[in-house]
């Protein structure tokens, strides 16, 4: 696959994770505090993550796909500048940031939810909103390092 087709395939994933991490924690999130009551808004919420993380999971594989090619491409790790082995690292522990995510506070949101105990829902999304904070920091991290590492 051609080069430039790769990294434009990175970029776009990883603008939509790090995008959509912010419209979700800086606008929508906020509109819906602003306009549903607590238990719409847990439900609301729920099924908007629900989208969004299977999208972010196919982001995930590109990102991954698409950034191992680049750099196989580019001639392996031991060729490649200090600042992709950063971005790498980082991206490696948003990864697994996003699985914790998705596989804990997720899923006890969703039982919360569907058992109608609204505390431990509302409990389960906060841990989720303090954690895609974190990956919204790093995934900013990840742009840095992109555009001023190879300055460095």
């Amino acid at each position: 696959m051609n080069e430039a087709l790769l990294l434009c395939l990175h970029l776009l994933a990883a603008t939509f994770w790090v995008g959509g991490m912010a419209a979700m924690h800086f606008a929508v999130r906020p509109a819906a505090v602003a306009t549903l009551e607590p238990p719409q808004r847990l439900v609301f919420m729920a099924a908007a993550l629900a989208r969004f993380f299977t999208a972010v999971t196919a982001a995930i594989v590109v990102l991954l796909a698409s950034g191992l090619a680049l750099i196989a491409v580019g001639g392996g790790f031991g060729a490649m500048h200090w600042s992709v082995h950063a971005m790498f690292a980082v991206g490696l522990a948003m990864i697994a940031i996003f699985g914790w995510i998705r596989l804990v506070p997720f899923v006890r949101l969703q039982r919360a939810l569907a058992a109608r105990e609204p505390p431990r829902a509302a409990a389960a999304l906060n841990t989720i909103r303090l954690l895609v904070a974190t990956n919204l920091a790093l995934g900013t991290l990840v742009f840095v390092l992109a555009v001023v590492g190879r300055a460095l």
